[in-house]
């Protein structure tokens, strides 16, 4: 990929943003000329910056991705509610308030996976529901008692939600994900602190590469190699195999690279690499210098 001024893209996708409204991680990529990992990445740090936001519901795999002040229009993607979700999405947009204890229990679950749209807060002890685009000042009104208004809280309902599903093949799961038990090993106290520190970053990084697979929706076929800061997976990326290299470092070496693209070239697919920091400047100015030569022959 041609190595491009870091802000210059962030201000591109802010802006595809302005344009489109909520998209997918493929339409950002698309309009960037990024691939779908990098387009991703890109996102990744404006959500930590606090200038892109990520919705709870789901198109297929993939949640939406939109700038603040654009909720509203995630209305126009409720289409792809099911069930139950799309039933209580229907209620609240049509009363606007719900009282959560007078609701059948299925719906009172929904409530709670669509955050999108239904916002929950107290009034004595009591949990409500509003709509979105509901005034919370409508309800409140309508609650006082004795010419005194009812204590009204917000709060902020937390229900344990299930990880991101991303598909490793069976014989895989139990080398990488899976925690082993072992039986304590005869070392001294400091050899297993130091032991157990490493498995933690080991753990932590495999975590983060999940993570970060799953929020782009590539689906991890295969692993080709796992060693103490490199993991080399199978992937599928929009339904092209593809191979990628994760390194838990934040710089990455020519020799690296190197032996990626060998990887990648023996199996005859393309290939990503993921770090925990940009390329070093000399790589990234010989990407820059390489992107239009046509040949490069010996003189004889």
């Amino acid at each position: 990929m041609v190595q491009r001024n870091a802000l210059e893209i962030k201000e591109k996708i802010i802006s595809l943003f302005k344009t489109r409204g909520p998209s997918l991680p493929v339409h950002i990529a698309k309009e960037t000329d990024l691939s779908i990992l990098f387009a991703s990445a890109f996102m990744s740090e404006l959500i930590s910056e606090k200038k892109v936001k990520v919705s709870s519901m789901k198109i297929g795999n993939s949640p939406l991705y939109l700038i603040p002040g654009q909720e509203t229009m995630l209305e126009n993607f409720s289409e792809h509610l099911k069930g139950k979700e799309k039933e209580a999405f229907s209620l609240i947009k049509g009363k606007k308030f719900l009282k959560d204890s007078e609701i059948e229990p299925a719906i009172r679950v929904a409530l709670r996976e669509i955050k999108d749209f239904a916002i929950p807060f107290k009034i004595d002890d009591e949990i409500y529901w509003k709509y979105l685009t509901a005034d919370e000042s409508e309800f409140i009104a309508s609650k006082f008692t004795e010419g005194k208004p009812k204590v009204f809280h917000k709060v902020q309902i937390v229900e344990k939600r299930p990880e991101p599903i991303v598909e490793v093949k069976k014989e895989m799961q139990k080398e990488l994900f899976e925690k082993k038990e072992k039986k304590p090993a005869k070392t001294k106290e400091k050899k297993a602190s130091s032991k157990k520190r490493k498995t933690n970053e080991s753990q932590k990084f495999l975590d983060l590469v999940k993570e970060f697979l799953a929020k782009s929706s590539i689906e991890i076929l295969g692993v080709e190699g796992f060693k103490k800061d490199e993991l080399i997976l199978k992937v599928k990326v929009q339904g092209e195999e593809q191979l990628l290299a994760a390194y838990n470092k934040k710089k990455i070496s020519e020799k690296e690279i190197i032996k990626a693209a060998k990887k990648a070239s023996e199996q005859k697919l393309k290939y990503s690499i993921l770090s925990l920091g940009e390329l070093p400047k000399k790589i990234s100015e010989l990407i820059e210098a390489l992107k239009d030569i046509k040949e490069i022959e010996k003189i004889e």
